[in-house]
C-alpha cells in the first residue's frame, strides 16, 4: 500500500513541477498566414505575407527561415539580432531584413506587460516551411 502511495505522491509532484514549469515559459508568438502568392516570374519561389503577434514576454526559438525576410513593425518595441550581429530594437514603423543565410538568433518582445505586432514578408522556395529551429 506504502509503494501505491508513493508512486500517486510522485505523480502529484511530477505533474506540479511540470505546471510550474510550463507557466513559466514564455508564451508563444502568435502567426497568421496573410497571403501566399506565386511568383511566375520566379520558378519554384513564393511570397509569403505573416502576421506575428509577441505577447508580453514572448521569445521565439533560434531559427532560420530559408528565405528573404522583410519585417515591418505595427506596434509595440521588439528586439531582433541575427548571429554574428548586434541586437537592435525596433518600434513601430522601423524595418529589419534576414537573408536566406541567416540565423536568427534573438527574436522577442521587449515588453513584459504591452503586446509587440509585425508583418514578414517572405520570399521563399514553394513547399519550404516558414521557420527551420537551429539548435
Amino acid at each position: 500500500m506504502h509503494s501505491i502511495k508513493r508512486v500517486g505522491l510522485t505523480l502529484v509532484f511530477g505533474c506540479a513541477a511540470l505546471a510550474a514549469s510550463t507557466a513559466q515559459a514564455a508564451p508563444e508568438a502568435i502567426v497568421k498566414e496573410l497571403m501566399t502568392k506565386p511568383l511566375p516570374e520566379y520558378p519554384g519561389k513564393e511570397a509569403l505575407m505573416i502576421s506575428v503577434e509577441y505577447p508580453p514576454g514572448s521569445v521565439d526559438p533560434v531559427h532560420r527561415h530559408d528565405a528573404h525576410a522583410f519585417v515591418y513593425v505595427l506596434e509595440g518595441t521588439i528586439i531582433m539580432q541575427l548571429q554574428g550581429g548586434k541586437a537592435v530594437t525596433l518600434k513601430a514603423g522601423d524595418t529589419f531584413y534576414e537573408g536566406p543565410e541567416d540565423i536568427h538568433t534573438v527574436g522577442r518582445n521587449a515588453s513584459k506587460t504591452k503586446r509587440a505586432k509585425f508583418i514578414v514578408l517572405l520570399l521563399k522556395d514553394k513547399g519550404k516551411p516558414v521557420l527551420t529551429p537551429v539548435k
